[in-house]
């Protein structure tokens, strides 16, 4: 492997990472908005009514987009272990 191989490599692994969590962040960013919100206009300020429906939408992301995580890190999977074979020096 040449260095031009573990950039693609390493490039390959940023975007599975930011591909596989940011549903979840997303998801978690809005429903934080929507709280906040909510909080600043009835000036209720419990943690907890910030707390639980961030768990809620992880929760809900992880359900909604599980499939897709599993698919992408399965596939990142089978493309490290398939590149085994060219780390032996030429």
């Amino acid at each position: 492997m040449n260095i031009d191989d573990y950039l693609h490599l390493g490039q390959v692994a940023i975007e599975t990472a930011l591909y596989t969590c940011a549903p979840i962040l997303v998801l978690g960013l809005i429903a934080g908005f929507v709280v906040s919100v909510f909080q600043a206009a009835t000036q209720i300020n419990d943690p907890a009514l910030a707390f639980i429906p961030k768990i809620g939408a992880a929760i809900a992301g992880m359900l909604l987009f599980g499939h897709f995580m599993i698919n992408r890190i399965a596939s990142f999977t089978v493309f490290v272990i398939s590149q085994i074979g060219n780390l032996a020096p030429h």
